[in-house]
């Protein structure tokens, strides 16, 4: 197999590093740059749901997404962002992976988050019982290890079979909540506890299928410690009755400082 692309622009980027010191080898740095042909699939977390600025599809892909902010500091010779606002794995297989091909250096994607049913898990949180919300958490977690792990399989078979030279970095998901943080209001503490657990059994099946596959997983619980619902200094809506499909997505800090270091690490 051939050196991917990737690898080349990474290499070409630490002897473009050296040689300025010199005043030589920046124009070798910026065309290795070039050489790279990314494509962002997924789901929300990944089209940018919650930052703003979005493209006016139905996908509402953002400008302010990691996927096009690594594009827009990098100037990768191509970048298609086929990310969709509601994707499941379904939707994945069925309509993004078209825009893979042999040629594909960089693939990032985020997904199982629907399929899970996170949509209403949090909506029967915040309308219904304790005991209901936590019922529906064991309902999901459930779904996690019972189905997703296949169907996260069938979409990483399909990715590498589309793009079988790419680097592929599956990207997770944020913890919600701060635990005894400054919500005085709202869910209750074990509602927001078993909601954080079971971001993370999702997080640990996805890496798991991950890496069975040979893909970097891109774990963003640490960046966003600190900046979860709750914090004080949030980089995650919490429930927007005037807006509701941003509620629990990334805002725009969220993407930059809490996606995109993550992302950029991976390659």
């Amino acid at each position: 197999m051939k050196m991917s692309r990737l690898v080349a622009f990474s290499s070409s980027l630490l002897l473009g590093a050296a040689l300025a010191l010199t005043g030589a080898g920046v124009a070798n740095a910026d065309s290795s740059a070039a050489a790279v042909d990314y494509v962002a699939l997924g789901d929300s977390y990944s089209s940018g749901v919650g930052a703003g600025s979005y493209d006016g599809s139905s996908c509402k892909r953002s400008s302010r997404a990691y996927p096009a902010l690594w594009a827009a500091a990098n100037s990768p010779s191509s970048f298609d962002f086929a990310a969709c606002s509601g994707a499941r794995t379904n939707d994945v297989t069925g309509s993004q992976l078209g825009r893979l091909n042999a040629s594909t250096d960089l693939v990032s994607i985020s997904i199982g988050g629907n399929d899970a049913g996170f949509a209403d898990v949090m909506t029967t949180c915040v309308l219904q019982s304790e005991a209901t919300c936590l019922n529906r958490i064991a309902t999901a977690r459930a779904y996690v290890d019972s189905t997703l792990p296949g169907r996260l399989d069938s979409v990483y078979s399909a990715i590498r079979s589309k793009a079988p030279s790419a680097q592929v970095v599956v990207l997770g998901y944020p913890r919600f909540y701060q635990l005894g943080g400054s919500c005085i209001a709202g869910l209750s503490e074990k509602e927001r506890s078993a909601i954080n657990g079971a971001s993370d059994h999702l997080n640990t099946a996805t890496a798991k299928r991950a890496a069975d596959h040979g893909f970097t997983f891109g774990d963003v619980r640490a960046t966003f410690t600190g900046h979860e619902i709750c914090s004080g200094n949030s980089w995650l809506h919490s429930v927007n009755w005037l807006n509701i499909g941003e509620s629990y997505h990334p805002t725009a800090a969220g993407q930059s400082g809490g996606y995109l270091p993550v992302f950029k690490s991976s390659l």
